[in-house]
C-alpha cells in the first residue's frame, strides 16, 4: 500500500462519475441469468464489479469485455457449458457473495465462496437459515469466507429481517422467479435500504421479470419466469458523486456528470439531506451543479437507507454551524471497516469534536481545519475518498496512508481529483 500527501485546494470544474455500481452489479446478474445475449454499456471495472463479473462466468455465463461495455451471454444459452465444481472469489465485494449465493443453487453441482479482508466477518445467518430449513449441505469457517455449498433452493414462504441488509432480499429476489414453484418474501422487521430493493426491482424488470411489492413488508413473486436478454446502460452513481456533491457544500464548484435528480438510487438521498443544510441544487445540462445558499448548518441525518455516503457527510458536518447527530448507522460497524469508528478516529485527529455511540456519531462543527498530520483510510475506499474531499479544507497539508483502497469501488478517484485541481503527491510507497 502507499501513502499520498493532499494538499489544500479548491475542486473546480466539470466530471463525469462512474457508473453506478449497484446498477452495474443487478445489471450483470440479470443479463447473466436472461437466455440470450444482452450488451452493457458504461461499466467501470472496480474490484467490485469484476468480482461480479467472474462470478457470473463462473456460474455459466459468457462475458466479454469491449471497452467500457460488457457482451453477455446467460447462463440458459443451450452454447454454454458449466462447471460441476466452481470457485466464486468475491474478493471483498459483500454484493457479490450475497446476491450469488441463491443464484449460485440455480446450477447443479457445488459452489466455493471465497474472499479477502472483512468479506468472511459480514453475517450470512439469513442464508444459512433457509438452508438448514430446505436440507441444503453447506460449511464454512468463522471470522473467513471460505463457504461450500451444494443443493437446490426450493420456492415457498420466506422469512427475512429487512433491517441486517438488503442484500439478502435482493439475492432471493434475483433467483427465486426461475423455480418451479410460487414464493413469498415476508420481511419480518422494518425495512432499511428500501433505495437498494427499488434498484433491484427496477432492473429486473427491464430485463422482463415481474415482482409484487406490497409496501417492503412482502414481496410475491411468481415461478417460471425468464429473464429477457436486452440492451442497457448504467447510470452514473450517487454513492460516487456524493463525494463531490459534498465537496461543493465545503465551498468547491464542481459540475457533477451523468447524476440524474429523478434517480431511484438510495444514495440520492444525500442531495436531500445538503439541501437541508443549506445546499442548493439545480439541473444543469449534463448532471447537476450545487452551491451553498449562505452557509452550511447541522441537521439530523439518518443512515439506514444510505450507508455508503455517510462518511463523506460527516466529513461535512464537521465544518457545519452547530451539531450534527449522525443516527441508526449501526451497519456502517460491518463494512470494508468499522466506519464510525474510523471516521470518529480520523475526523478526531484533525481537530473535530466526535462522539462515537452505539448506533452513530455526534458531530459539533468547526470552523477550519489546521492539517499538517497523517490520517489513515482504514484500508477502506470510502474513508480514503472521504479525507480526500475534507484535505480541500485544511490549512496544510495531510497525508493519506493506504489510500489505493479506492480500487474497490472507484480506481480513478485520484485522477479525476487532479483534473480538477487537486494536488496530490505520492509519498511513501512499500510501508
Amino acid at each position: 500500500m502507499a501513502d499520498l500527501k493532499v494538499y489544500p485546494s479548491k475542486l473546480e470544474g466539470s466530471i463525469k462519475v462512474p457508473p453506478s455500481k449497484s446498477m452495474a452489479h443487478r445489471a450483470i446478474i440479470c443479463a447473466s441469468l436472461s437466455d440470450g445475449k444482452s450488451k452493457i454499456d458504461n461499466i467501470d471495472y472496480s474490484d467490485d464489479i469484476i468480482a461480479t463479473i467472474e462470478g457470473m462466468k463462473a456460474l455459466g455465463a459468457n462475458i466479454i469485455k469491449k471497452g467500457d461495455s460488457l457482451e453477455v451471454e446467460g447462463i440458459y444459452s443451450s452454447s454454454l457449458n458449466r462447471n460441476e465444481e466452481r470457485i466464486i472469489d468475491c474478493n471483498e465485494s459483500g454484493s457479490t457473495l450475497r446476491f450469488l449465493v441463491p443464484i449460485s443453487l440455480l446450477i447443479p453441482g457445488k459452489s466455493k465462496f471465497v474472499g479477502r479482508g472483512n468479506l468472511g466477518k459480514r453475517p450470512l445467518k439469513t442464508y444459512y437459515e433457509i438452508f438448514d430449513k430446505q436440507g441444503i449441505k453447506y460449511s464454512y469457517e468463522n471470522e473467513k469466507l471460505n463457504l461450500d455449498i451444494e443443493g437446490n433452493l426450493k420456492g415457498g414462504k420466506f422469512y427475512v429481517e429487512g433491517n441486517v441488509s438488503s442484500q439478502f432480499i435482493t439475492g432471493l429476489l434475483f433467483t427465486l422467479p426461475l423455480l418451479k414453484e410460487d414464493s413469498k418474501i415476508v420481511i419480518t422487521t422494518e425495512m432499511e435500504s428500501k433505495g437498494y430493493i427499488d434498484l433491484t426491482l427496477s432492473a429486473m424488470k427491464e430485463f422482463g421479470i415481474d415482482i409484487i411489492n406490497n409496501d417492503y413488508r412482502e414481496f410475491i413473486i411468481k415461478g417460471n419466469q425468464k429473464y429477457t436478454s436486452r440492451d442497457y446502460r448504467v447510470e452514473g452513481d450517487y454513492s460516487q458523486g456524493a463525494f463531490f456533491l459534498c465537496a461543493n457544500a465545503l465551498g468547491n464548484d464542481i459540475e457533477v456528470k451523468d447524476l440524474s435528480l429523478k434517480s431511484l438510487q438510495g444514495d440520492k438521498e444525500v442531495v436531500d439531506i445538503l439541501e437541508r443544510m443549506g445546499v442548493e441544487f439545480i439541473n444543469s445540462e449534463n448532471g447537476i451543479r450545487s452551491k451553498v445558499k449562505n452557509e452550511i448548518n447541522s441537521t439530523i441525518i439518518d443512515g439506514s437507507q444510505c450507508p455508503d455516503i455517510i462518511p463523506v457527510l460527516a466529513a461535512t458536518a464537521a465544518l457545519a454551524k452547530g451539531r450534527t447527530e449522525i443516527i441508526n448507522a449501526r451497519r456502517l460497524r460491518i463494512k470494508e471497516c468499522d466506519r464510525l469508528a474510523a471516521v470518529n478516529s480520523e475526523l478526531s485527529k484533525l481537530g473535530v469534536n466526535v462522539v462515537e455511540n452505539e448506533d452513530g456519531l455526534i458531530i459539533d462543527g468547526i470552523d477550519s481545519l489546521d492539517g499538517g498530520i497523517e490520517v489513515w483510510s482504514h484500508k477502506d475506499h470510502r474513508i480514503a475518498m472521504t479525507l480526500a474531499i475534507i484535505a480541500t479544507r485544511c490549512k496544510n497539508p495531510i497525508i493519506i496512508k493506504d489510500y489505493e483502497c479506492i480500487a474497490k469501488s472507484y480506481p480513478n478517484f485520484f485522477e479525476d481529483y487532479k483534473m480538477l485541481g487537486g494536488k496530490v503527491d505520492e509519498w511513501n510507497v512499500g510501508k
